[in-house]
Formats: structure tokens, sequence, C-alpha cells
């Protein structure tokens, strides 16, 4: 059973910043991609930034250059700085994590809220 914890949402003004953090916990973990999703109401999810086991990351365009993703790959831990936040930046963040090809999981959701 694999376990995702996150931590760090809440509510800022735009321009402010905010930092998530993700542990993973589980029996025999295997990790191969670990990122962030959110869905704002109304819309669907959506990815906002991913890392691979060997560092790559992937970002929505919106994020790039104002979001920077990190992971612990010793701790199974997976972190979002958000910086320069936006009011469309607000919705459900959720842990994602991806083991092998085929199992993800995923972590309760955390709520940001940019105010204007």
């Amino acid at each position: 059973q694999v376990q995702l914890v996150e931590s760090g949402g809440g509510l800022v003004q735009a321009g402010g910043s905010l930092r998530l953090s993700c542990a993973a916990s589980g029996s025999s973990l295997s990790i191969s991609v670990m990122g962030w999703y959110r869905q704002a109401p109304g819309k669907q999810r959506e990815l906002v930034a991913r890392i691979n086991n060997g560092g790559s990351t992937d970002y929505a365009d919106s994020v790039k250059g104002r979001f920077t993703i990190s992971r612990d790959n010793a701790k199974n831990t997976v972190s979002l700085q958000m910086n320069s936040l936006k009011p469309e930046d607000t919705g459900v963040y959720y842990c994602h994590l991806r083991s092998g090809t085929f199992f993800n999981y995923w972590g309760q959701g955390t709520q940001v809220t940019v105010s204007s």
C-alpha cells in the first residue's frame, strides 16, 4: 500500500509564494515519476510539474519560470516551490506517484487559493 501525504497549501495574495511537499511511503516502493497536478473548480485535472528518477522535469507552460519541482530520492519526497502566484493558480493540488509503468497513486489533495 502506497501513501502520499501532502502539506503546504493555503491562502496567499497574488505575487506571493507557497511551497508544497509530498512524502511517499509504502513497502517495496519503486518510484519512476513524482509530480503535481491541480484541479480548478469546473475544470479537469491538469499536470503542473513532474520529475523522473533521473531528475528530468516537465512543466505546464502556464507555470514555467514561476514554479520549481524538486525531489529527494532518498526520502521519497517531492516538493513544488511556487512563486509569483496568480489567481488562476487556484485549485486543489494533488501529489502523484507512478510506480513502474502502470501503477499510479494520488494524494488526498491540498487547497491553494490565490487572492487578487
